[in-house]
């Protein structure tokens, strides 16, 4: 909290703007850990009930990882714009 302190040096918009660059990149990785989270065990599942089929499941495991990991950097993309430009 003390370095958000100094870092705005008591101007309210660069501490608004701070905290919202927070929550953005914040929020953006909550989800995408939940999502990454379902993937995965969704695999497990997959994969103990037809072990045959892992090979198959395994690329479409990790394109789904990939993409949901994407809305991580979207979100810190988006948040340092809004950071920057407003």
């Amino acid at each position: 909290m003390s370095t958000l302190l100094a870092a705005t040096s008591g101007d309210v918009t660069k501490a608004g703007k701070a905290i919202g660059l927070a929550l953005g990149v914040g929020l953006g990785a909550l989800g995408a850990g939940v999502g990454i989270g379902n993937i995965f065990g969704s695999m497990i599942q997959s994969v103990a009930r037809q072990p045959e089929l892992r090979g198959e499941l395994q690329g479409i495991q990790w394109l789904g990882f990939a993409l949901t990991e994407a809305v991580v950097f979207y979100g810190l993309l988006g948040s340092i714009l809004a950071y920057v430009l407003v």
